[in-house]
């Protein structure tokens, strides 16, 4: 029976929301606009740039627009993050120990391909991954489950075989409406804020093998 393993990436593969604010804030303050922590925390973790935009711009923000805004918001991003890239605590540690148990691994990220490349590449994992999957390779944002069931079709194994690790409300609502099972890493949320998950971790240290064995692996 083929198993799978699926990665969200910011916030799961690395911590990256406080670079996504500064990127964010910069972007804003062009425009005269100073969002606060306590908004972006509501409106900007978890989020797609469409909705993101939409939302702070205070009108829908879509086709070639959406596709420059992003462009430059997302080009402040790496800017910003190409010297700070680190993962998230454990996660080379356990993503090795898939790898060597023979388990196909996956990236699901609503982040356009580049940041995906900026961050996958640096850690130098992106070869290892059986399935890329960003932005920029879906018609539908989480938490439409689009990104998770093509993740499962490319790495030939059925949903509900996959575990997907998600730290965001639309990325776990997403997994779960993909008819998988999810872990839920709390980098910028509580248990509380997030939709039920068959387990949580607050790093990767907390997370191998044998807690897999546990959700059915």
């Amino acid at each position: 029976m083929n198993k799978a393993v699926i990665f969200d990436m910011d916030g799961v593969i690395c911590h990256t929301n406080p670079y996504h604010s500064i990127a964010f804030k910069e972007f804003f303050a062009k425009r005269e606009l100073f969002p606060t922590e306590a908004e972006f925390a509501l409106h900007m973790y978890g989020k797609s740039n469409s909705y993101i935009l939409s939302h702070f711009l205070g009108r829908k923000i879509e086709g070639q627009e959406l596709l420059e805004l992003e462009d430059e918001k997302e080009s402040l991003f790496r800017e910003i993050y190409r010297e700070k890239v680190d993962p998230i605590a454990g996660f080379m540690q356990f993503f090795q120990s898939l790898k060597q148990q023979g388990l196909p691994t996956g990236v699901a990220t609503s982040a356009p391909f580049a940041n995906l490349e900026l961050i996958a590449g640096t850690l130098g994992i992106m070869h290892q991954m059986q399935s890329i999957l960003a932005s920029e390779h879906v018609s539908h944002h989480k938490p439409h489950p689009e990104v998770y069931l093509k993740s499962a079709a490319k790495l030939q194994v059925e949903p509900e075989f996959c575990v997907v690790f998600e730290d965001s409300f639309s990325g776990v609502t997403a997994a779960k409406n993909a008819g998988m099972k999810v872990v839920g890493v709390l980098s910028s949320h509580t248990k509380e804020q997030l939709p039920p998950c068959e387990a949580y971790i607050e790093d990767f240290f907390e997370m191998d093998v044998s807690v897999l064995a546990k959700l059915g692996f």
